[in-house]
């Protein structure tokens, strides 16, 4: 045995981080790397896997074929030969990204006339499939196809253990972006640091999305997984281009994802259901077994979701400003909510304050606490100085300041969601405001010393918005 494959025999299953370690530690493609565990699992040479792999697609890929000819989806209707007859790019110039789209739709749509052999679900076979027909499209190496192809397994076949409930998180749109990210620096020549760094890009924005369209919904589900697509090539060639600090492993990212896959089913999904099942696809044969009584009191259910989202929707719409006067302030620090919020929280609490300062005491909920390096000192700024939240030159100065004037400086985790309390104590007072976080630099006020009006017209002299 090769010295790599007693490393791989010794670790063996391997976690997509491992996965990736031996691939550096061995200077060696990824995929060689997932064929050498295969061989070790199958006792099969590398030829006869690349050809099994190839062999798992055949009935998706034919899928994709009638898809792009001539199937009809009941969601999707005929959309893939439409586009299809599309003369020139069907939606972007990049000839490859569009093809994969292109044949992603058709595999959709394919699913719906002879079914597809899923992997996390049907809905990431859709991409890999795409993926693979593109690369045949553009006459890549047969071999090279395959093993992006193997590739795709191995990252699914994790994601197929870890999508335990419903959620396109775990299937078409979070194993399908981080997958063909994946394949994408694979194809390109790639390393296993450009490959990681990709995946968790591409899967970051798929964490907690569930299936909008629950499988009944039409349409829909076009963006979901045509979605993974544009996400996972995107961050594919961001990193083969450029030099951005990702730090988090993707094993960190992915077991993540698993996590908040069962809270979304729990808590994300029955909402979904609520609000999309007036839109189910209904087949006029199976409605005719079922009891009017039932019909009834759909029909009731309904009516009243709809009346409930016109509600929403139009409350929504009265708490909006004219288009003039709809963005906020400039926010330093990157997060309009972990930093504007708590920076303008404190702003409040310096407008209240007199005298010279002692000590500022700064209370976060979890979350904040947690991205401290980047809010504090904006809190700092806004209680000490009172400077807004767009000052730039001040919040890389802050900290520095506090400590050059020796003021003491108390940074407290709490645990009333959203809180973010800050407390100035003076030579001569103390004052305090008690507010909850609401995103792009507002706050919701719950109390303040010396009096909630104080601080509430304070809010309002500076152009704070205050949220009810």
């Amino acid at each position: 045995m090769s010295a790599l494959t007693d490393k791989i025999q010794a670790m063996q299953p391997l976690t997509m981080g491992e996965m990736l370690a031996v691939a550096r530690e061995f200077s060696v493609p990824v995929t060689d790397v997932v064929l050498a565990e295969a061989e070790i699992q199958t006792g099969m040479d590398r030829e006869a896997i690349l050809a099994a792999v190839m062999e798992e697609y055949a009935h998706n890929l034919r899928a994709l074929e009638i898809g792009l000819v001539d199937g009809e989806s009941i969601l999707l209707g005929t959309v893939a030969s439409q586009l299809a007859k599309v003369e020139g790019p069907k939606c972007f110039d990049d000839s490859f990204l569009d093809d994969v789209l292109l044949y992603t739709l058709a595999a959709q749509v394919g699913n719906h006339c002879i079914g597809l052999r899923p992997c996390a679900g049907t809905g990431d076979s859709c991409p890999y499939s795409g993926f693979i027909m593109a690369m045949q499209k553009a006459g890549c190496d047969k071999t090279r196809i395959a093993e992006v192809a193997a590739l795709f397994l191995k990252i699914g076949g994790l994601f197929r253990v870890g999508k335990v409930t419903t959620g396109c998180n775990m299937e078409g749109f979070g194993a399908g972006a981080a997958a063909l990210a994946a394949g994408t620096v694979a194809m390109m020549g790639g390393t296993p640091d450009q490959m990681e760094k990709s995946m968790v890009l591409a899967l970051s924005p798929t964490i907690g999305v569930p299936c909008t369209p629950r499988v009944l919904v039409p349409a829909l589900c076009t963006t979901h997984v045509g979605g993974a697509a544009l996400i996972g090539i995107y961050s594919a060639k961001l990193l083969m281009r450029v030099d951005i600090d990702v730090n988090v492993p993707i094993d960190v990212m992915f077991a993540m994802a698993s996590q908040v896959h069962l809270e979304s089913a729990k808590h994300i999904v029955p909402t979904v259901v609520d609000f999309m099942e007036p839109f189910f696809k209904r087949k006029p044969l199976v409605e005719s077994l079922v009891s009017q009584d039932v019909k009834d009191a759909e029909a009731a259910k309904i009516s009243a979701t709809l009346e409930n989202a016109k509600t929403i929707a139009k409350d929504l719409a009265r708490k909006t400003t004219p288009i003039t006067k709809t963005l906020g302030e400039a926010v330093v620090g990157g997060s309009s909510q972990a930093v504007g919020s708590p920076t303008n929280a404190a702003r409040i609490a310096h407008a209240l304050a007199k005298g010279k300062i002692k000590k500022v005491i700064i209370e976060l909920y979890p979350e904040l606490f947690a991205r401290r390096a980047i809010n504090v000192p904006g809190v700092l700024m806004g209680a000490v100085f009172g400077s807004p939240t767009s000052d730039y030159k001040m919040y890389n100065e802050a900290v520095q300041k506090v400590k050059d004037m020796g003021i003491e400086v108390e940074i407290v985790e709490g645990h009333v969601e959203q809180i973010q309390k800050i407390t100035i104590v003076s030579d001569e007072m103390t004052a305090w405001v008690d507010t909850l976080n609401r995103g792009g630099g507002r706050v919701k006020l719950r109390d303040a010393s010396p009096s909630l009006e104080q601080a509430t017209q304070a809010a309002k002299d500076m152009g704070i918005v205050l949220a009810e």
